[in-house]
């Protein structure tokens, strides 16, 4: 097991795979611009035991990195950290559910998601600390009360992670014209059903 902080070196793994669908790959600037106003994620990491653990988070997107914290008692998520820096982290926001064809199994969704590979470290310095925390509240408070800005008093309460993105890939469904819906338009797909 690594100490703290240290990454484990990768085994040789083959080039990522292609994506299935390459017709809903998002732009590069759709998929930082979906980074920076999803609300949440999803963070994947594996154990030494290796079983994978999986965990929802609140985030701030900057600098081609991904940014998050959780309690400063080490737990399951650090224990894994600790053991290999590699992650996965996905975010997904869907839309309405529509028909496309005749019957009720065609039927879609509309959505946006995002999956990034990439290696997380433990930030340690303090006005890096602050500085996160600085974009994490404009991101999910709105600030203009009365209330003190930029006071962090339980900073050492918490750790903040940083992954470095090593590579990303967006995919999305926009939701279709109404003509271009069942009943307007029949994209009907299953089986045996055509005319």
């Amino acid at each position: 097991m690594s100490k703290p902080g240290q990454s484990v070196p990768p085994p040789e793994v083959a080039a990522p795979r292609e994506v299935r669908r390459p017709d809903k790959l998002m732009d590069p600037a759709a998929v930082a611009s979906t980074m920076t106003y999803a609300y949440s994620g999803h963070l994947a990491t594996v154990g030494a035991d290796g079983w994978p653990y999986v965990i929802p988070l609140l985030f701030v997107w900057d600098a081609n990195e991904i940014h998050f914290h959780t309690g400063a008692i080490a737990g399951h998520l650090r224990a894994n950290i600790e053991h290999d820096s590699r992650v996965c982290f996905e975010i997904d926001e869907a839309g309405e559910v529509f028909p496309y064809g005749r019957y009720e199994c065609d039927t879609s969704i509309a959505y946006t998601s995002v999956v990034a590979f990439g290696r997380v470290r433990v930030v340690t310095d303090r006005t890096d600390k602050a500085a996160f925390f600085d974009k994490f509240m404009t991101k999910y408070e709105a600030r203009g009360d009365d209330r003190p800005e930029s006071f962090f008093p339980r900073l050492d309460a918490v750790t903040v992670y940083t992954i470095a993105v090593e590579r990303m890939t967006g995919k999305q469904a926009p939701l279709p014209a109404p003509q271009d819906r069942w009943p307007a338009k029949d994209m009907t797909k299953s089986p045996g059903t055509q005319p």
